[in-house]
């Protein structure tokens, strides 16, 4: 078991950690935290609401994605360089977003939560492609569990820690310090490796736009690839969809939800994805996806269990862990094909598209799922959740026709 791990050994996974960290750092501070901000301050629900469009920047970050591929900045290099930038950029706004007041100043509070959003937005854009480009690839599913441990970590200091000390000292302060937490990622991308890209970076602007896509679609297996990056999550989407509403039917309080959705769920997500990365080094990525897929599929049936037994807090807790584990196992081998399929000249690019089309699934499914479990009732809407994992188990069969490496990879 040891052996397994020692993919976890070594300074680039530790950068990764730590450059994680960094990108889940500002998510909070702009969503929920920024929300309690305002309520405490009295300003009106309805303004509240209409600052979740500060969220805009991570949706559409494919736009300027090739701005990020084409030019190289002046120092550490074109990921690193990117990267540091990005977190100079986070350290201002979100220090001046903290001297912001909602009630007084609500457009310059407005103005700095986008700037954070879009500086943030820029970081997940070059750190996913350092991540891509820095590990080799039987370390990509490691290399994509670490992140999002580093990632998780972090959303409980912007959000639970950030929430915790406002109640002792002022909001200024409190963006203060989560301003001076970032400094874990600025040492990160000062001291971490530069990815040894022997590919070079394209020669123009317009390359840059355009030869991601043209790239990929002159693969064998273009779209059927993309067909499987939008379906093989579905099953977990799907069944998560109304699991708040599906337990409040089940009497368990918002307290018993939240302690076991965000407390035990996020633990149990964070082991599943290192379990998952970590025994990706040794299987390959595409008997992972196999075997992580159909246990994926299968954990569905906790949640059927639970709705059987109704009221269980044993089960009730025993759904949540299967589910997040066997998620995160899934979640590591599926960012690690995601990865791997990336050509490394456009790397920063190709994954911003894939990831704003993976989440395309989350939106498919939430929207006719009350419809469904109203016609079906609870039971055999977890029974749906398991069959619709099927489209995506039989698309790979067709893994070896695709196109998938452009160097030496895992198969």
């Amino acid at each position: 078991m040891r052996s397994i791990f020692n993919v976890f050994a070594s300074t680039k996974m530790l950068v990764v950690l730590l450059l994680g960290f960094a990108s889940g750092l500002p998510l909070g501070l702009t969503a929920g935290t920024l929300q309690a901000w305002m309520k405490t301050a009295n300003v009106d629900i309805g303004t509240i609401g209409l600052f979740s469009l500060v969220g805009l920047p991570y949706s559409l970050k494919f736009i300027w994605s090739p701005i990020m591929d084409r030019y190289v900045p002046p120092l550490l290099g074109r990921r690193r360089g990117w990267i540091l930038l990005t977190q100079l950029g986070l350290v201002i706004t979100i220090a001046s977003l903290g001297f912001c007041d909602p009630q007084l100043t609500p457009k310059y509070m407005a103005f700095f939560a986008v700037c954070v959003a879009f500086f943030s937005a820029s970081q997940d854009i070059a750190i996913d492609a350092y991540r891509i480009e820095v590990l080799d690839e039987n370390e990509l599913g490691a290399g994509a569990s670490v992140n999002v441990m580093g990632y998780r970590i972090a959303m409980i200091v912007s959000s639970a820690l950030a929430l915790i000390l406002s109640d002792h000292i002022p909001w200024s302060s409190v963006y203060l310090i989560m301003a001076a937490c970032m400094l874990v990622g600025i040492v990160a991308s000062i001291f971490g490796p530069e990815p040894k890209n022997s590919e070079a970076p394209p020669k123009t602007l317009t390359e840059a736009v355009y030869k991601p896509f043209t790239e990929f679609f002159s693969r064998a297996g273009a779209v059927e690839m993309l067909i499987f990056i939008l379906i093989y999550k579905l099953d977990v989407a799907f069944a998560m969809a109304l699991t708040t509403p599906f337990m409040m039917d089940l009497g368990f309080t918002k307290t018993d939800i939240g302690a076991v959705l965000k407390g035990v769920g996020m633990f149990s997500t964070i082991g599943g994805t290192l379990v998952g990365g970590a025994v990706l080094s040794k299987w390959g990525i595409k008997k992972s996806l196999w075997i992580f897929g159909i246990i994926q599929a299968l954990s569905g049936f906790s949640f059927f269990l639970l709705a059987k037994l109704g009221h269980n807090y044993p089960m009730m807790v025993t759904a949540v862990c299967v589910e997040n584990i066997c998620s995160g196992l899934a979640t590591a081998a599926f960012t690690a094909f995601m990865m791997n399929i990336c050509d490394k000249r456009y790397t920063a690019t190709q994954f911003a598209l894939l990831t704003s089309f993976m989440a395309i699934t989350r939106t498919l499914v939430q929207t006719p799922s009350g419809f469904i479990m109203k016609s079906l009732g609870w039971e055999m809407y977890f029974i749906v959740s398991i069959v619709i994992s099927i489209p995506g188990l039989l698309l790979l069969t067709r893994y070896n026709k695709w196109q998938v490496h452009h160097q030496p990879g895992v198969e």
